[in-house]
Order: structure tokens, then sequence, then C-alpha cells
């Protein structure tokens, strides 16, 4: 643990520079990058989550923690591609069309990412063709959607129609989330899952990965 524990504490108190040092003197001392995100990122960020939920931490915590593991899964990525390491999923992530907002969409991107999951975002305004695209070229396991307005929310309805009309909808497991957005509208668009908080996010995730494992 000696060299992931200076790692762990500059992601937990969103350190970027601090992270970004203890990913060059961890791989300096031939620490297994693999390791490095399943000992000291993911437990950061799962800790993370805890600190949000029991309202220790806020938003702006989230996203400097988040920041700051970004910073070293960068210096990581490489490595991991070289040696073969599988992703425990792949999520093509994006705020839909008509929808400019980011922080939440961010937020979660962030802690998918210290979950151990490949994420592909897409960015804001997203259009169905956009998302199609990008669970095929991908090979995505999981699309998440978002919007925070009320007037966007059909969107999500237009790009879960899009993947059927696609044939790719059994493929990809699709979870939404956003202030609007309610458990009871997943259900009634036909999503898989939806996610009330940013932390949440991973064990949602975790399970459809489990699921479609377990098919």
């Amino acid at each position: 643990m000696n060299h992931f524990k200076p790692l762990y504490e500059a992601i937990l108190s969103g350190d970027n520079k601090a992270a970004i040092a203890a990913t060059h003197e961890a791989l300096a001392a031939n620490a297994d990058p693999m390791e490095l995100v399943t000992t000291a990122m993911i437990p950061a960020m799962d800790e993370v989550g805890k600190l949000f939920e029991s309202q220790e931490y806020f938003v702006p915590e989230l996203l400097l923690s988040g920041r700051a593991m970004r910073a070293a899964i960068d210096l990581l990525r490489p490595l991991l591609a070289a040696s073969g390491a599988q992703p425990m999923g792949r999520v093509v992530i994006g705020t839909v069309a008509g929808d400019l907002h980011d922080i939440g969409k961010n937020l979660v991107s962030s802690m998918l990412q210290g979950g151990g999951f490949e994420v592909i975002d897409l960015g804001t305004d997203v259009k169905p063709e956009r998302f199609i695209e990008a669970v095929e070229t991908a090979k995505a396991d999981i699309v998440a959607l978002s919007a925070l307005l009320t007037v966007t929310m059909p969107s999500m309805k237009l790009t879960v129609d899009g993947m059927r009309a696609a044939g790719i909808r059994d493929r990809v497991k699709v979870m939404i989330g956003g202030a609007p957005v309610t458990s009871q509208y997943a259900e009634e668009i036909g999503a898989d899952g939806y996610c009330d908080s940013a932390s949440g996010v991973v064990a949602l995730a975790r399970n459809f990965m489990a699921e479609s494992h377990a098919h």
C-alpha cells in the first residue's frame, strides 16, 4: 500500500498536482498500473462518493477529486492499454440534444472513470444519431444520458427510440439522470436504470456489467 497511499490521499483531497506526482513516483517504483487503479483510484473515488452522500463533500470537492483522478488515469492509460488490461466496461455519456448543461455529466463521467470504466464523453447537445454512432464505434456496454431541463427530457426518449430503430438497443444498457428526471420517466421511455446522484452511478453501472456477464 505504501506506493498507493499518496495517490489515494491526493485524489481524496482533490489535489491535481499531488496526484500526478504520486503516479509518477509509484510508476518509478515499479508499481503495477492496474494495481494503482484498483488499490488507490477506485477506493479513493468510492470514498469521495460516500463523503458526498453524507454531505461532508459537495459538488466542488467532487469535481476536484474527479479532476485529480483523471490526471492520474491519463498517465496510466497508455500503460494499461499496452498491458492489455480491460476496463470494467465502456460507457458512452452525453447531455442530450438541446441541453448545454455539463456539470452533472462531468461528475458522472469522473465517478465512472474512477470506478474503472472507460468513458467516451460526447459532450453536450448530443443528437440521438451521435449516441448511436458512438455505441457502434466504441462497442459500448452502457449509454448514460443526462438532461437538466424538462424541455430536453423528450430527447432522451428519442435517443432510446433511435437505438431501438437502429437495432442496437438490446446490446447496451441505458441509464438516465439529471435534476428533472425520475425513475418513473426511465420506465416510461424504456431505459434500464435511473440514478439521482453522481455517486450512485458506479454501483448501477457495476450492476449492469454483472448482469450482462451473467447472461
